[in-house]
């Protein structure tokens, strides 16, 4: 029974007995007639679900204070205790059979060990309201901004020693150095004194006077650039005032600083603070749904130029491929959508746009149309959203827009070039030949596939007259008027982050198991899991068929391994249907072929070449995304498992995400995101994350799924203000629409499509220097910082879909745009739905 409910368990017992009787909808009523028609409705939705017939066994043995029996009733064994025999017998005499309350029931008895448990824990909470704070802490992580990071020109040692501080008011100040460089300084003082950002101070090193000669009388200037407070201190960070020069102070401190760091320790914080931004940057980007598009911005044209896919978003680019797999992304990307999208003010540049394609005479005809459009030709609406959900083209786009700088293309180390050339070499800026390419870039525009079958289901029941189709070519996009070419790039990490991909030309044989086909050819390259040919002849399968696989040289030189008959799905292929990639079918059917790669790859390492990376101008796919990185709109976080327990540890929130940012920071301080709600199901059957993770585990495919929250910010308890519910379970679409209805009543309705992916190895070689660097100084740091890189394992996407899904049901833009407030509505401010004649 669900959380929300609980509260009429007597009542939802008292039917029990009637449930199938002629009479209960007069005994509900008089049973309910003090709740409203909404609960009452609740009630009966979840009777009518006990009184399902069920064919599960239960089996007790180690969840029970007692002796298990076995019990058979109608065929099905059960194994029980006396308490859950005693509760099976009382049930089947309320319902008259064995159903699915008897089922529940007889996992709830009073010595069921969970049972006890979270009545336990309920009483720990009554008693002690820390706990509730406790839960909350546990899921409270830090959240990053990625790729932003402090990088430092010089070394920075730790250095504690006695100073002087002379404001520019000629006050004197006692304090300690806690850092210093050639360049600035971290000092701490006592807190009643006070300085001013934008001061210049005097710093006399007192402490360093009996050994070295310095100037007594007049100190070294600095300004102060930052004041951080502390308990009973405060931190002053300083840099040197260049205008004040001091030349033998300077040799003095270079000296000494090159000569004693190793012995004071160089301040190695900020290395630290990149290595775990950009392994969260590794979780994030190459799983991320969302495919971001570069928009050229020249003189007010806008322009798409480049596109970046990766494992999860490349079907978007699938999608917009005619029959000659040519690339048509750029009519979803239209100049007026794009003109529109940012004239819009900032942080409301965002749109839904819902698509389906036409395949006529073997050619592809693409429909799209935003929200905003539909509304403005709301007599097409239906017709629209009709017949196109009927299609299995029916795709639902969210486009979220962003500004960018090309100069974000360059992301440094956060190691000084002082510390050795090939540092240095690694902090150059991107070369003129692709800053060039990147000049006229002002834009990004993020395109995520939020399309889901209970959506595209509630779009289908709108009505329309098929003699309104032909006004449909409104949303056309004509063939003969293509739109302009977007060059793509695919995220460099993926294929280390799946499998690397080595050259092996050797001959195959192929057969298709459904036609029997056979064909020759040679392989180009190969991984553990995947492969690619070129056939001499056409292919006559289609996508996602499956074919046998032979190696007859390799399989002359091994007897160890069958590799005449290896099963592969075909994932890709080219125009003229000889190039084929294929991916080995999941199982054990395709164990063979994942087994001999894997052997073959390990034993012959050395001598195979990988995949070269193919770029006109290198560098230019990292470039774009260190661009995107620092512009995403997403929100993510990262999980390590815990035991059983996949707990989160890190994320990000996009900048123009106000909605999911409230939702996030109700109960966590600045910098930090509080996850809790995403978790709530973690007592009941079968949790999101722990069964979202296995399922993408054993699939090998991420896993989506719509959550409904009702928002009141105006509670304090955490389980009143954010009340999430997973739509799967909700038993029917008419509580789906009890539960809106119940959020903008309270408060704020938010749905989220939520995207859950597994990780795979760290990319240790684009952090490998920078671990380096912190070992020499402090080699247990490097180690817990790899560990924490491997522990990741899992990471779940947000996509903020409210807007949608209140359209979806046919919500009008007035409480679309009210529910965006985060005031509550009261009764009369609720607008009513619009019924199915009106949308």
């Amino acid at each position: 029974m669900s959380h929300d409910l609980q509260q009429y368990a007597a009542i939802i017992e008292k039917l029990k007995s009637v449930v199938k009787e002629p009479e209960f909808d007069q005994v509900l009523t008089q049973l309910t007639t003090d709740l409203p028609r909404e609960k009452r409705f609740l009630i009966k939705m979840e009777l009518k679900r006990l009184a399902r017939p069920c064919m599960r066994s239960v089996d007790l043995r180690g969840q029970v204070d007692g002796d298990c029996q076995l019990y058979e009733h109608q065929g099905i064994r059960h194994y029980l205790d006396a308490v859950a025999l005693e509760v099976f017998e009382q049930q089947i005499r309320l319902f008259g059979y064995y159903c699915f309350g008897v089922y529940e029931a007889m996992q709830h008895t009073e010595n069921n060990f969970r049972v006890m448990r979270d009545k336990a824990l309920e009483t720990e909470e009554t008693k002690n309201p820390d706990r509730t704070a406790a839960t909350l802490e546990r899921y409270d992580v830090p959240q990053l901004n990625m790729l932003d990071y402090a990088t430092r020109q010089h070394e920075r040692m730790n250095f504690a020693v006695s100073i002087e501080v002379v404001s520019e008011g000629g006050v004197k100040v006692r304090g300690n150095t806690v850092d210093i460089s050639t360049s600035g300084l971290r000092i701490k003082t006592g807190q009643h004194h006070l300085f001013q950002p934008g001061e210049h101070v005097q710093i006399l090193f007192r402490g360093l006077e009996d050994e070295f000669s310095l100037d007594k009388k007049n100190g070294i200037v600095y300004q102060v650039i930052k004041i951080i407070p502390g308990e009973d201190v405060q931190y002053l960070q300083l840099k040197r005032a260049t205008e004040f020069a001091n030349g033998p102070f300077d040799r003095f401190l270079e000296n000494f600083i090159h000569g004693n760091k190793r012995r004071y320790k160089v301040n190695i914080s900020n290395t630290i603070e990149a290595i775990v931004n950009k392994s969260m940057e590794q979780c994030f980007s190459p799983l991320s749904p969302e495919l971001p598009v570069f928009i050229d911005d020249t003189d007010g044209t806008l322009s798409p130029r480049f596109a970046m896919y990766n494992t999860v978003n490349r079907d978007i680019l699938s999608y917009w491929s005619d029959e000659t797999e040519e690339l048509r992304l750029g009519y979803l990307l239209n100049p007026n959508r794009l003109l529109w999208l940012k004239k819009r003010p900032e942080g409301q540049r965002q749109t839904f746009v819902y698509c389906f394609s036409h395949l006529q005479n073997e050619k592809t005809y693409f429909y799209s149309a935003t929200s905003e459009e539909l509304i403005q030709k709301d007599i097409l609406k239906k017709v629209f959203l009709g017949f196109g959900s009927r299609k299995a083209s029916w795709r639902v786009f969210k486009l979220s827009m962003t500004e960018m700088q090309p100069e974000q293309a360059h992301s440094p180390l956060s190691i000084p070039d002082s510390v050795g050339n090939k540092i240095k070499r690694q902090n150059s800026p991107p070369s003129p030949r692709l800053m060039s390419r990147l000049k006229n870039l002002g834009l990004i525009v993020h395109i995520c596939d939020v399309t889901s079958e209970e959506g595209q289901e509630r779009y289908s029941e709108n009505k329309f007259n098929r003699s309104s189709l032909s006004h449909l070519r409104l949303f056309g996009h004509p063939r003969n008027r293509p739109p302009v070419k977007i060059e793509t790039f695919r995220y460099k990490f993926e294929d280390q982050r799946l499998e690397t991909r080595y050259l092996l030309r050797s001959k195959i044989t192929l057969e298709a198991l459904e036609s029997g086909q056979k064909l020759g050819g040679i392989s180009e390259d190969i991984s553990i899991s995947g492969l690619r040919i070129e056939l001499n002849g056409e292919y006559r399968g289609d996508i996602d068929s499956q074919v046998a696989i032979g190696f007859p040289a390799l399989q002359a030189m091994t007897q160890q391994h069958q590799i005449m008959d290896m099963q592969y799905q075909v994932v890709h292929y080219n125009r003229d249907k000889n190039i084929l990639h294929l991916k080995a079918v999941p199982g054990n059917a395709g164990q063979s072929a994942r087994h001999f790669f894997e052997t073959l790859i390990k034993q012959n390492r050395g001598a195979l070449k990988p995949y070269p990376d193919e770029e006109e101008i290198p560098g230019m796919g990292h470039a774009l995304r260190c661009i995107n990185a620092r512009n995403t709109p997403s929100v993510a976080f990262a999980m390590s498992k815990s035991g059983r327990h996949y707990e989160p540890q890190g994320g990000i929130v996009g900048q123009h995400e106000t909605r999911l940012r409230r939702l996030l920071s109700h109960f966590s301080e600045p910098g930090r995101m509080n996850l809790e709600f995403m978790y709530r199901d973690r007592n009941l059957d079968a949790p999101f994350i722990q069964q979202g993770v296995k399922q993408v585990r054993t699939e090998h495919q991420v896993v989506r799924r719509e959550v409904f929250i009702a928002f009141d910010p105006s509670q304090k308890e955490s389980r009143l203000a954010i009340m999430p519910r997973f739509t799967q379970r909700f038993l029917s679409d008419d509580l789906k629409q009890n539960f809106i209805r119940e959020a903008l009543h309270r408060g704020n309705f938010v749905a989220l499509h939520v995207v859950l992916a597994t990780t795979g190895k760290p990319d240790l070689e684009m952090l490998l220097t920078e671990i380096n660097y912190v070992s020499v100084y402090a080699i247990h740091r490097a180690k817990e910082l790899e560990e924490k890189l491997w522990s990741i394992a899992a990471c779940a996407h947000l996509v903020d879909i409210t807007d949608e899904v209140l359209m979806r049901y046919r919500y009008d833009s007035q409480t679309i745009q009210r529910n965006r407030k985060l005031a509550g509505t009261s009764d009369t401010e609720i607008l009513p739905q619009i019924t199915g004649a009106d949308a």
